[in-house]
Formats: structure tokens, C-alpha cells, sequence
């Protein structure tokens, strides 16, 4: 790797590290968190240290858990490239946040699925205020 490659792959983890409105993290292909940014521990609650090493699946709701909704989530990531979809999400204090979530296969050189970049966003407002007008054109 050349001094312009270093710089460049700098750059890109202070970016990473920077956002604080997406929880930016990657996930191994069994599910187990391999990186977090600042961003995933103001959203979700966790600190680097207490999340890196643990399954995903910890921020769904138990009924999702019981669904199978995290593994199928990854699966279809796998298979298509690409997972996105909404729903309720769980912080490290127990509270629940609606979330919109992406979460994108990634490959070695080979072809081989290596784990998953996976993006959150906490959308609750929106979708607080979505649920309300609803209420009222009903």
C-alpha cells in the first residue's frame, strides 16, 4: 500500500468514525459485530468494547429474535447484495427505535462472502409523525 492508498484509507475511517446521525458497523458473515462508529454507539447506546465480538441480533425486539428476522435479513443480503427494510430496534437501555436499515453484502477479490456493512438510522420521528397523520385521515 502506497502513502496515497494510507491517506485514502484514513480518511475513509475518520469519515466512518465522524458520522453520528447512521450507526455504520460491519458484521461477519455469522452475524457478530467486527466494527463500530461513533455514530452506533450514540444511537444504540453501546460502546465499541461492549458490542465488537456480539451478534446483531441483539438490537431486534424479541419477537423478532423468535421470527428469525436478523438471520433471514443477512441471507437475503447474501443472495441479492442488498437488504433494506424498517422496523422496531432495541438500544443497549431497553427503549425502542424505529429504524430504517441497509445492509450490503461484501465480497473478497474471489467472490467470497467475507460479512455485511450494515447502516441504521433512527427514523422515529418520522415515523411517529407518519403514524399520526394516518390517525387523522382515518
Amino acid at each position: 500500500m502506497d502513502k496515497a492508498d494510507k491517506l485514502r484509507e484514513q480518511q475513509f475511517q475518520l469519515l466512518v468514525q465522524g458520522v453520528v446521525d447512521y450507526a455504520v458497523y460491519i458484521i461477519d458473515p455469522r452475524g457478530h459485530v467486527t466494527n463500530w462508529n461513533a455514530g452506533g454507539q450514540r444511537i444504540k447506546g453501546y460502546s465499541e468494547k461492549e458490542i465488537v465480538g456480539q451478534h446483531f441480533s441483539c438490537f431486534y425486539t424479541p419477537e423478532e429474535r423468535d421470527e428469525g428476522a436478523p438471520m433471514r435479513a443477512l441471507q437475503i443480503a447474501a443472495e441479492r447484495g442488498k437488504f433494506e427494510g424498517e422496523g422496531w430496534r432495541v438500544r443497549k437501555d431497553g427503549t425502542r427505535f424505529w429504524a430504517s436499515v441497509t445492509i450490503d453484502r461484501l465480497l473478497d477479490a474471489s467472490g467470497e462472502l467475507i460479512g455485511f456493512a450494515k447502516v441504521t438510522r433512527d427514523v422515529t420521528e418520522k415515523h411517529e409523525t407518519q403514524q399520526r397523520l394516518e390517525t387523522l385521515r382515518e
